[in-house]
């Protein structure tokens, strides 16, 4: 089955075809780096990683660009209230970003612009802009004239009227029309700025995507992702500026990841309900935040709750524990063609049934002759990797520390022997206390003719 993804711009699923065979250009907004990212930021960080690798499976050569944007209004008022210098203070969120990703499983793109390491590239696109009659220059801001590009609007499906009606957008007296908006804008003198034909200022955040994509992949790419979030303005204003730019189409596939809620109601700051990835990681690891993530269709929105990790947490338990069974077993190399697991990815990604026939995979694991287990345990393996899950040895996930536990491994483990030496003591009251004061404390033992084995629960 060819893969096949669900392209924003025509509204239809179809058929993946990249402009040059063989050939993958891929790119997904990054985060504004102005404070830890919530969960509903890691959701396209985690989706695209899922399509990323789905990729390099199918193609020689992929590369996937997510950019950081390290200028921007929000950031450099964060950086005042703290009074630190905006260069030291957007790197740290950036690296914190990049922890918090790294947490979740996700393999690291290609390619990590800045936008401030692209101020050249973006002031080039916007002299090409005005000297096409595409931008114009006023009070010291450059401005798109959306009116100059009749298909404006395209991406978001909406009319010019439409999408002032619906948006947030700045009427200033120097526009010639409300919708237009800022390529550069004029920095103060205790503010961030380059210099620039126009004076000194900063670039709009439109711009900055565009000069990166170009720079990095090319006039044209074969997908863009990102949150349904970021349609319009930004997808939209991105576009523009590329296709009058370039003067050829900018992407050729638009891919939307649908939004995050939390116990039912829109995730948001304003309401004060959003979550941040850095917190739920001192509650649950990584893998379960990331198996929650694509639990749903990518394009669903996704009710993110305490329940919800939970149940992930339990799935991964009872996938783990199917391996644990055959962790003796070496795994043989195994290639997904054919599977009802790759069919599901190729379908719009569709996770949800990918993971469901992960756990068919693993039942059939369970029951299947001694002969056929190496072939099973390596395809299993192998579909845990193409969604970034089952990597870890299963004993080490059991083991990990789950919520606010106190007893340590070296404590269970002393304890372990503490019974050990009990029953060979013929004092089976004490031992069987022991038990009972490690379950009290959340973790299982399991006795087999091997030894005793733990997990916390």
């Amino acid at each position: 089955m060819s893969l096949q993804v669900y392209n924003t711009f025509s509204g239809t699923k179809e058929v993946f075809q990249p402009l040059q065979p063989g050939r993958v250009r891929m790119y997904v907004c990054g985060p504004t780096v102005y404070n830890r990212v919530h969960i509903g930021n890691a959701r396209p960080a985690v989706v695209f990683d899922t399509l990323y690798r789905l990729l390099k499976r199918e193609y020689d050569d992929v590369i996937y660009a997510r950019n950081i944007t390290d200028i921007d209004d929000k950031i450099m008022k964060a950086a005042r209230d703290q009074g630190e210098d905006i260069g030291v203070f957007s790197q740290r969120f950036a690296g914190a970003y990049a922890e918090d990703m790294a947490a979740l499983n996700n393999l690291q793109p290609d390619v990590i612009p800045y936008a401030t390491g692209h101020l050249p590239e973006m002031i080039a696109m916007v002299e090409f802009l005005i000297e096409k009659g595409h931008a114009y220059v006023a009070e010291g801001h450059v401005l798109f004239a959306v009116e100059s590009m009749p298909e404006y609007g395209q991406l978001s499906r909406r009319s010019l009227d439409d999408m002032l009606a619906g948006a947030r957008v700045e009427v200033a007296p120097y526009k010639k029309y409300a919708g237009d908006f800022v390529l550069w804008k004029p920095s103060r003198d205790d503010e961030p700025g380059w210099d620039s034909p126009w004076d000194r200022g900063r670039p709009g955040w439109h711009l900055e995507c565009s000069a990166m994509i170009k720079k990095h992949l090319g006039d044209t790419i074969d997908i863009h992702g990102g949150g349904r979030d970021l349609t319009f303005p930004h997808h939209e204003n991105e576009r523009a500026q590329s296709c009058c730019a370039n003067g050829v189409d900018f992407v050729r596939y638009w891919m939307h990841n649908g939004y995050v809620n939390i116990n039912g109601e829109k995730m948001s700051k304003s309401l004060g309900n959003f979550r941040l990835v850095h917190d739920l990681l001192q509650q649950y690891p990584g893998e379960v935040l990331r198996f929650a993530l694509l639990s749903a269709h990518y394009r669903s929105e996704l009710n993110f709750s305490g329940e919800l990790l939970d149940q992930a947490w339990r799935s991964l338990d009872t996938l783990y524990g199917f391996l644990r069974d055959v962790e003796n077993i070496d795994a043989a190399a195994a290639e997904l063609d054919g599977t009802a697991f790759l069919a599901a990815l190729h379908d719009d990604l569709n996770t949800p049934v990918a993971i469901s026939e992960l756990h068919q995979m693993a039942k059939e694991l369970n029951k299947t002759q001694a002969s056929e287990k190496p072939q099973l345990k390596g395809a299993l393996l192998r579909a845990g990797e193409m969604l970034g899950l089952l990597q870890q040895n299963p004993e080490t996930w059991f083991q990990q520390a789950r919520g606010g536990e106190e007893v340590s491994a070296e404590m269970i483990e002393q304890l372990i022997a503490e019974r050990h030496q009990a029953k060979r003591d013929r004092n089976y009251a004490r031992a069987d206390e022991i038990r009972e004061i490690l379950k009290g404390k959340g973790v299982v033992l399991e006795d087999s003719r091997e030894g005793t084995k733990w997990r916390r629960e």
